[in-house]
């Protein structure tokens, strides 16, 4: 029986995890849940999957739910301080963090210090403190099993192969809903254009964030940790089917490739059961019904976002978290209607041109560089 800490539980990939679980209820078990502020959706999975912790991070919402699961016994957290303890309970031998942001970072590293595995789908973790979370991970003999579909398959294709022979990681993005629109045309794009993802069902931020090319960014800047690699050995490569999620060239020039539905079940319960696999009864990929299999260069000079993650990765340092946090603030913005599509990419942009890198930032100067990107954005922008 593997125990699970879920951070982000009512998110897309929290309730995809759920899924999962109610499929090996014999051998999976949920001893923690985590949430940000939906008591509703909670207080189901509560009664539901019965863990012995949950946390809500807004401290009303905990209040709420504690007074709506008194009759279960369970115990209720809050806030930062609740995340750092539900990660670190003794019942649980695996967390997998789906939460979205820098809050991410604190409990993935408490997580790890009290000798958990992590099942990684905080893109945050490693974008911004990779130089910590990685060294962390093998001084304390812990894996960082990535649950993105697209690490998930490179991690799939360098099983059994020696690192050291690893010539190019090749990065799939589908495109997201404007591949091939010119700059013009991204002009008058709403945000209801930008959430029509064509093949993958994900939250409302990464949805975005693939449509610009921020989030092949950040994956980018992820692949460099996970996988020990160069910024200039990793290639994005556009593949509208989503169907190979990413592959591995050798030095001999063999590329091996997993490939698959487009389902976030796969790579969660791949994590989960690593190094096993498991049956699903999800649908299989049918080579026939695909016909044809395309790839094409992503256009960077439209699409800026992979332009500036590039940029903000070979800066290093404190950079990274700057990109993130403008792209972070930028993407509500536009969701709430505040700006137009392409100021997401002058929102980063700018704040990237304002900042000041700090070398090897620890955890508080990597929150600090976040607040300086928020304050300098909102007063340039009035927000």
């Amino acid at each position: 029986m593997r125990k699970i800490v879920l951070l982000g539980s009512t998110g897309s990939i929290g309730t995809q995890t759920l899924d999962v679980v109610r499929n090996n209820s014999s051998e999976l078990k949920v001893v923690g849940l985590a949430a940000n502020s939906r008591v509703a959706d909670v207080e189901k999975q509560v009664r539901e999957f019965k863990p012995e912790y949950v946390c809500m991070y807004e401290e009303a919402a905990a209040r709420d739910l504690q007074e709506k699961i008194s009759d279960t016994g369970i115990k209720v957290l809050s806030g930062m301080e609740g995340l750092l303890e539900i990660v670190a309970v003794p019942e649980a031998d695996t967390v997998l963090t789906a939460v979205v942001g820098m809050i991410g970072i604190q409990p993935t590293i408490r997580a790890i210090e009290a000798g958990k595995d992590i099942a990684l789908a905080n893109k945050e973790t490693l974008v911004c403190a990779g130089h910590i979370i990685m060294p962390l991970a093998r001084e304390k003999k812990v894996s960082i099993l990535p649950v993105d579909s697209e690490h998930s398959a490179i991690f799939q294709s360098l099983n059994g192969e020696p690192r050291d022979k690893v010539e190019k990681i090749l990065l799939t993005a589908s495109g997201g809903p404007f591949r091939g629109k010119t700059r013009k045309e991204l002009e008058n794009m709403t945000a209801a254009d930008a959430l029509k993802h064509p093949n993958w069902d994900m939250g409302p931020k990464v949805t975005i964030d693939s449509s610009s090319l921020v989030n092949k960014g950040l994956e980018v800047m992820e692949a460099r940790w996970l996988f020990d690699v160069g910024l200039d050995d990793i290639q994005v490569v556009v593949h509208p089917q989503s169907i190979v999620h990413s592959a591995v060239q050798f030095v001999d020039g063999a590329v091996i490739a997993q490939l698959g539905v487009p389902d976030m079940k796969l790579p969660i319960q791949y994590a989960l059961f690593y190094p096993d696999r498991r049956p699903m009864a999800e649908k299989r990929l049918d080579l026939f019904e695909l016909h044809s299999l395309t790839f094409e260069k992503p256009d960077t000079d439209t699409f800026r976002g992979l332009k500036l993650a590039f940029d903000s990765a070979r800066e290093g340092g404190s950079m990274p978290t700057v990109f993130n946090a403008a792209n972070e603030m930028a993407v509500k913005r536009f969701l709430k209607g505040d700006i137009r599509y392409l100021e997401i990419y002058d929102m980063i942009e700018e704040a990237m041109e304002h900042h000041v890198r700090v070398d090897n930032p620890d955890v508080e100067a990597i929150l600090s560089a976040e607040d300086e990107t928020y304050r300098f954005l909102s007063e340039k922008y009035c927000i």
